[in-house]
């Protein structure tokens, strides 16, 4: 079989999971991270037959994906502000939405030093590890600087190190096995930034069955009567701080709640929309 014959097997058999575009996009991710092979190659060699071996990962790949798996976990990687992250079981797949969370931070602060973040619920590590990367080609960090990962999870924070390791190793990163919700203080940092759990039980019928299986849940809801409960804890913990500034990566359907909860905790506040036109980043500063 050929690469587009396959192309079109895919985009046949998962019509009912996916629309057409997602699904060309979902066998490229395949094509790239399991057969290595380049995007200029994909283009032009679709009618060379595979070998025996290229089919059959490609076929067990799609058996994989029938069965609801994301992509992602079958590659192992999540692609992200353009590095490739190890992403697992424990951790939340990068979402494509999450960079322009990233972009605002380093919009902000171009040409300024960075003494220290806090990357509150880590994850795979995408935004601190990006923002890292990035602030360290901008010369933006000092030998003293550094940037803090905290996890709730002890197996999310093996995967962040590790991505952290093989993405960043000259910058100084440190990792924090905590709770934020029972933490009494915090030391201050120049940036916080947090994407915490903030999908309603209610909203659970809107997400595609790809989450609802493999994504950590303790990662992904909130109880419904407190949605705001991470928002209103790393607010309270970071008022206290000279000139304190938080970044949020937000639930679109609750800007005016996060607004009202900033006004309240006596903080300046900026909603942004992502890209597809939903209300999903905020900052807070004093």
């Amino acid at each position: 079989m050929t690469l587009r014959q396959l192309r079109d097997i895919y985009v046949s058999r998962l019509a009912d999971l996916y629309p057409e575009n997602e699904i060309v996009s979902i066998f490229k991710i395949v094509c790239e991270d399991l057969l290595h092979m380049s995007k200029s190659d994909i283009m032009i060699r679709g009618e060379e037959p595979l070998t025996h071996l290229k089919e059959e990962i490609l076929l067990r790949s799609l058996e994989t994906l029938l069965a609801g798996t994301p992509v992602q976990h079958i590659t192992g990687i999540g692609h992200f502000y353009g590095h490739e992250f190890k992403v697992n079981e424990h951790t939340l797949i990068p979402r494509q939405e999450t960079e322009e969370l990233v972009q605002w931070i380093l919009d902000d602060h171009k040409g300024k030093q960075i003494n220290s973040i806090l990357d509150i619920g880590t994850g795979s590590g995408c935004i601190g590890v990006s923002l890292g990367n990035a602030f360290a080609k901008a010369n933006s960090l000092k030998p003293s600087s550094k940037i803090t990962l905290l996890d709730l999870s002890k197996n999310t924070l093996q995967v962040a190190a590790s991505n952290a390791e093989a993405i960043s190793p000259e910058v100084n990163f440190e990792f924090k096995h905590q709770d934020i919700l029972v933490t009494e203080k915090l030391e201050p940092f120049d940036i916080i930034v947090s994407n915490p759990p903030y999908v309603r039980e209610l909203e659970k019928p809107e997400l595609h069955k790809n989450v609802l299986d493999f994504d950590p849940e303790m990662a992904l809801f909130v109880e419904n009567d407190d949605p705001l409960v991470f928002y209103r804890k790393i607010l309270e913990l970071a008022k206290d701080h000279n000139n304190p500034l938080v970044y949020f990566e937000i639930n679109q359907y609750l800007p005016e709640e996060m607004k009202q909860l900033a006004i309240q905790l006596g903080y300046e506040h900026e909603l942004r929309k992502d890209l597809n036109g939903n209300w999903r980043m905020m900052k807070c500063w004093k």
